[in-house]
């Protein structure tokens, strides 16, 4: 059955543009929403063209970015272009929209901080798309930088959302923003074993490490005589990709490799020097008397409580 084709004139409304009375039609309308939806249609497969065209030419933050605008950008010129099907005139819409703009604005001052922020975290890019970072606490790796908000998954596996406006105007700590970095152990032994010989199986050991950097050199020395151990520092650079695993592996091959030669790592321990003689020998005999009575006394009065 063929529709009847007026059908598709009737008026909806009546609507003013240019100084003219414009009929809005049935067929304006659908043509409206069809268009529309093909706009939509039309800019996905596009994103998706370029994601799949760019993804080994362009870093995914910048691909993220331009995809982005590219959609968002063509569902704006479209829509204001076919607003006159609909009875509405562009200039007069945008005019109004300029006004509630102004309105919303200082209606949602964070949300416009938060477009903001994400314009120029886009611009400057402090971080990107994959680096582990910590903004304000919050540590874990970028999964994505939208308009508003910048999300970050931490290493706990939770999934954060954090406002653009404190990302941009917080201290934001790029943990592989540069290309090596610098991890430190503090390695106690005894007094009594060689430092020297310690501090040249360390450096023996790193220079063994195919992912410890010679440039910037390592560096391994006595820092401080502790109460139960000489503590000597080690400094290793190493890749940002491998600074991980080496920190977490080297230090236990250290630990082995010690105790191999003879060199102990020492358990905390006090020496206490009592002073000779008769008179105070026999005072710390008394002392430790009394406080062996005053034990008893105390546990046999929780005896008698219970």
């Amino acid at each position: 059955m063929i529709p009847d084709i007026n059908f598709f004139d009737f008026v909806l409304y009546h609507t003013s543009m240019n100084g003219e009375v414009y009929n809005v039609t049935l067929a304006a309308l659908l043509k409206f929403i069809f268009i529309l939806a093909l706009s939509v249609v039309a800019a996905r497969v596009l994103t998706v063209y370029l994601r799949r065209s760019l993804q080994e030419r362009v870093s995914k933050d910048v691909l993220e970015a331009v995809i982005k605008l590219l959609y968002y950008g063509t569902l704006g010129v479209v829509f204001i272009s076919i607003l006159p099907l609909i009875g509405l005139d562009p200039s007069g819409l945008l005019l109004a929209g300029g006004v509630a703009g102004i309105v919303i604005g200082f209606a949602s001052q964070n949300i416009v901080g938060n477009l903001v922020s994400g314009f120029f975290l886009m611009i400057e890019r402090p971080i990107k798309i994959g680096d582990q970072v910590d903004v304000n606490g919050i540590s874990g790796y970028v999964s994505d930088i939208r308009v508003i908000s910048t999300l970050v998954r931490t290493y706990d596996g939770l999934l954060v959302r954090i406002p653009n406006e404190q990302v941009f105007t917080t201290n934001i700590t790029n943990l592989v923003g540069h290309p090596v970095r610098r991890f430190e152990y503090t390695v106690g032994i005894r007094y009594s074993d060689d430092a020297d010989a310690a501090i040249r199986i360390i450096k023996d050991l790193i220079d063994n490490e195919p992912f410890a950097l010679q440039n910037p050199a390592p560096s391994v020395f006595v820092n401080d005589l502790g109460d139960s151990s000489v503590n000597i520092s080690v400094r290793v650079w190493a890749p940002v990709s491998e600074w991980f695993g080496l920190k977490t592996r080297l230090l236990w091959i250290i630990k082995k490799t010690l105790e191999e030669n003879g060199i102990e790592v020492p358990f905390p321990q006090r020496v206490l020097h009592f002073e000779t003689g008769a008179k105070k020998g026999q005072q710390v005999i008394e002392e430790l008397n009394e406080a062996e009575e005053i034990e008893n006394v105390l546990n046999h009065e929780e005896r008698t409580l219970y």
